[in-house]
């Protein structure tokens, strides 16, 4: 990658975190409970702009260049592996063991499912 592409990963990312505070917050104020939906619909809509993305440059022929300052620069500072997975600790700790289950199942399928449509839709 050259240094303008490294750049635009950055200024890409600098975008990504503020989004994620934002629609973590927005959520998270409106459930009103304990489960994190603000990372759950947070990472789910990443992985839905994720696939979409690989599919405009498996199908379309975006550059690779726009996957990489998209992908890992703005999708990549959105999303949150890290909290998910504290979130699903502190469920845990809480005695929460049914929604930090449910967290965990609720993720994972539903961010695959996401990722397989925006692959879907990129694709058409």
């Amino acid at each position: 990658m050259t240094w303008w592409e490294w750049s635009l990963v950055g200024v890409a990312g600098a975008v990504g975190a503020p989004l994620r505070y934002v629609f973590d917050v927005l959520v998270s104020e409106r459930s009103g409970s304990a489960f994190p939906f603000g990372t759950m619909v947070v990472n789910v809509s990443g992985s839905f702009a994720l696939g979409l993305i690989t599919g405009l440059v498996m199908y379309h022929g975006l550059p690779k260049t726009a996957k990489e300052v998209l992908g890992t620069g703005l999708i990549g500072a959105y999303t949150t592996f890290s909290t998910f997975s504290f979130e699903t600790v502190q469920l845990l700790e809480d005695g929460e063991m049914q929604g930090a289950l449910a967290n965990v199942a609720a993720s994972l399928v539903a961010g695959g499912l996401a990722a397989g449509a925006g692959i879907a839709l990129g694709g058409l």
